[in-house]
């Protein structure tokens, strides 16, 4: 177990990459779209060398091809329909405000949990509560800065990213045959969310046009750091725990760490301000969620 929260914790710092990059980016004049697409179109060949040198590339595609329904449409969901919102709301607040927001998805991961034959986790839904509520703060601390038009973009398509990711890991966990490991179901679900990220570049060249050489460059930045080391690290987290829906909850309130590292990385080199009195209270909230979380779910 302990293993598996400090793999969770580390993936929560590759993890916050994602925000600081992607609130570069945007800064930077780059669409949310290739933002989106990029990441998962750099990350799909690093993957299938890891794999293929570790030999189970073949064994992989043969999982695959025995099941190809279940990859396409849950890697759409787990992959696809919770980056693409994330970074279209990551374009309208800080770093830390969307990694902030991003935390609704432990909340998500709790209540989930009867969907999968499991009891509801009661202890980490109220640790999850308080998650959320600060959350809520932080939103509206955040509410004159953002503007009222602005704060259902950020909050909306967070919200829809916040259950897809969960619910698409926990599916494929569950429906995949044990020999399907951390590497082989991130590559597989890699793979099978490429029609969504093709389709989305493709919108993106009609739209607004090809990806600027700076961008390309922060998105292998996130392909490698994001899409690599943190999805396997968290992926491998939840896969040790898989069975015991509270320390499954743990584990993604471990996703929480974001929230410090991007406040940290945006005020370091974006020059994000920091939250106002609200949003301090909130995020304060959020983080001891996470700590209170985590010691309910070390008792019996």
């Amino acid at each position: 177990m302990k293993k598996a929260l400090g793999a969770g914790i580390l993936a929560s710092f590759f993890f916050a990459f994602t925000f600081i990059l992607n609130r570069s980016m945007h800064l930077g004049g780059g669409s949310w779209v290739w933002s989106a697409s990029l990441r998962y179109l750099f990350t799909l060949p690093v993957l299938a060398a890891i794999l293929a040198v570790r030999g189970g590339l073949g064994r992989t595609l043969r999982a695959i091809a025995a099941d190809p329904w279940l990859w396409l449409v849950w890697s759409t969901v787990g992959f696809g329909l919770f980056y693409a919102p994330l970074s279209y709301g990551s374009q309208y607040g800080e770093a830390w405000l969307t990694a902030a927001t991003w935390q609704v998805t432990i909340v998500a991961g709790v209540l989930l949990t009867p969907l999968f034959g499991e009891k509801l986790p009661l202890r980490q839904l109220g640790w999850s509560g308080g998650i959320l509520v600060g959350i809520f703060l932080l939103q509206m601390g955040s509410a004159a800065t953002l503007g009222a038009e602005n704060l259902p973009r950020v909050l909306l398509p967070i919200l829809l990213a916040a259950v897809c990711y969960p619910l698409g890991n926990r599916v494929l966990m569950r429906r995949l045959p044990a020999s399907v490991g951390t590497l082989e179901r991130v590559f597989g679900m890699t793979l099978c969310s490429m029609p969504f990220w093709l389709v989305l570049s493709g919108w993106g060249l009609v739209t607004v046009g090809p990806p600027a050489a700076g961008q390309m460059l922060q998105a292998v930045g996130v392909a490698l750091f994001s899409g690599v080391a943190a999805t396997l690290l968290f992926f491998w987290a939840t896969d040790q725990v898989k069975k015991d829906p509270r320390q499954l909850a743990l584990i993604e309130a471990t996703q929480s760490g974001e929230v410090v590292f991007s406040l940290l990385g945006g005020i370091l080199f974006l020059g994000d301000p920091l939250p106002e009195a609200l949003g301090a209270v909130g995020l304060c909230l959020i983080v001891g969620g996470m700590v209170g979380g985590s010691l309910s779910a070390a008792r019996p």
